[in-house]
């Protein structure tokens, strides 16, 4: 006796047909929001405004965000295996419009420029400043121009009639050594009278190169891979990234992989990596060791141990060869960047919340102890299956307690929302555009500074509440 045919009832076929319709819009809403977005994004970085004529950043900004908002919402209901190449074209799209201008809000690729082309000449970068005469031979017309009044949001001048777009021509680089290798691998891939260009490719590789990771980390530990959206077609990666090509693109890549692969020498080592292109990453150890301190964690000290000693080891012999060559000039130019920057103890130029509450001389010492609480919770309350969650807690109060005014440190943390899909810490790159276009304006007082990032940190609030109360109210459906 056979089984009778199967049979799809009248109602079943309804249902699917208005869920393929559904799809449709969704997909067909992303397109046009995304295609939105790209020329957005193209006229941002044609027309929008420099750092010497920031007057019209903050509007283009806005309006790229809206879209974003917008794309990133819609593509959650667009099936996956059309979803992720969207994803992957979406990048794609946005890094070549990014390309189609020099930087604009930045100067900071110059010098990368200038550490590859001193290494290519058997140099190391951490032995002379940009103004030194031992380097003049090295200078090219574009990057040292003469017979200009060096005027300009991107010239410097230095002692001798130097001008350069280096900023800070005369002090040491204050990069690491895996930045440095990296802007040395670009200046040997660079064709002769590219300038600055092969710098923004790279920078667009690396954006495309993130995307990949975190796809393969999204799909190795069952999350959604349309999260990797929000790392794709957020605005401050395509302006960052590759319009201003800054290297934290690539502290990004060795921090998604470092938390997909399992805790121990790999993490580490990557980890390190990460944190030898910029100190930054650093903050995500507790969150690459999330719950290590916990008591029922077994082999604890062992994971604690070895991803500790490979990640302190990867950044002592990334610095090996640099040390030999230029001794502690490797230090570079950090203690000073610090001073200029506010972060010194009794420094009122950040820390913008805890002074509104605090004296100036607390905020300091207040933020480190704030960071330090949040770090050791991670570590000990902190879930191993998602890594990235701890981190990104570490690193997104960090920057809502520092209040830094240069955007680009949160692309580590759009990096992370895109692994955890917590969106509300999306508000910090957000906070950080805001501030640094302010900054460029010359918005002057502790309310400039503190109003971008109370907001973030308000978004951060509501998004952690409505978090808590859907997952209370699915616990209970599920009873």
């Amino acid at each position: 006796m056979t089984a009778p045919p199967y049979t799809v009832s009248p109602g079943q076929n309804r249902r699917r047909v208005e869920g393929h319709g559904r799809d449709r819009v969704r997909t067909a809403l992303t397109v046009a929001l995304l295609a939105a977005l790209t020329a957005a994004t193209l006229a941002t970085v044609l027309t929008g405004g420099t750092l010497g004529d920031p007057g019209r950043l903050l509007p283009w900004y806005g309006a790229c965000w809206a879209l974003f908002a917008g794309a990133a919402w819609a593509v959650r209901g667009v099936p996956r295996r059309i979803a992720v190449p969207l994803v992957v074209v979406g990048a794609v799209a946005l890094s070549v419009a990014a390309l189609a201008a020099p930087p604009r809000t930045s100067d900071d690729m110059y010098r990368y420029v200038w550490d590859g082309r001193v290494q290519a000449a058997g140099i190391s970068p951490y032995t002379y400043a940009p103004d030194a005469p031992r380097l003049a031979g090295l200078r090219e017309q574009w990057l040292f121009p003469t017979g200009t009044a060096c005027r300009g949001w991107d010239l410097h001048t230095a002692p001798g009639g130097v001008c350069t777009l280096i900023n800070r021509p005369t002090v040491h680089t204050i990069y690491p050594p895996v930045a440095e290798a990296w802007y040395f691998v670009v200046h040997l891939a660079s064709p002769p009278g590219s300038r600055w260009k092969p710098f923004q490719v790279a920078g667009a590789v690396l954006v495309v190169a993130v995307v990949c990771a975190l796809l393969w980390v999204l799909r190795r530990r069952g999350g959604d891979p349309r999260r990797a959206a929000l790392w794709a077609w957020c605005p401050a990666v395509p302006f960052a990234a590759v319009n201003d090509a800054h290297v934290d693109t690539l502290g990004v890549l060795l921090l998604v992989v470092a938390l997909g692969v399992g805790a121990g020498v790999r993490r580490g080592v990557s980890l390190g990596g990460a944190i030898a292109v910029k100190l930054l990453p650093g903050l995500a150890l507790p969150g690459a060791l999330s719950g290590v301190l916990a008591r029922e964690r077994p082999h604890r000290w062992r994971e604690l141990t070895w991803t500790t000693l490979a990640a302190v080891g990867t950044v002592a012999l990334t610095y090996l060869p640099y040390v030999a060559a230029s001794g502690a000039g490797v230090i570079g130019f950090l203690p000073g960047y610090l001073q200029q920057e506010g972060y010194e103890s009794g420094d009122v130029g950040r820390f913008a919340l805890l002074r509104l509450v605090l004296p100036d001389s607390w905020a300091g010492p207040v933020a480190i102890a704030v960071v330090v609480g949040v770090a050791l919770y991670v570590l000990r309350c902190g879930d191993p299956a998602r890594p990235w969650r701890g981190a990104l807690l570490v690193l997104g109060t960090a920057f809502v307690v520092t209040s830094p005014a240069y955007y680009w440190y949160a692309l580590l943390v759009v990096g992370l929302v895109a692994l955890d899909g917590c969106w509300e810490w999306l508000a910090v790159p957000a906070a950080g555009m805001v501030l640094y276009t302010g900054n460029a304006l010359r918005w002057h007082g502790l309310a400039p500074q503190a109003w971008p990032f109370g907001v973030a940190a308000a978004v951060v609030a509501a998004g952690a509440v409505l978090r808590r109360r859907a997952a209370a109210h699915a616990q209970r459906g599920s009873v």
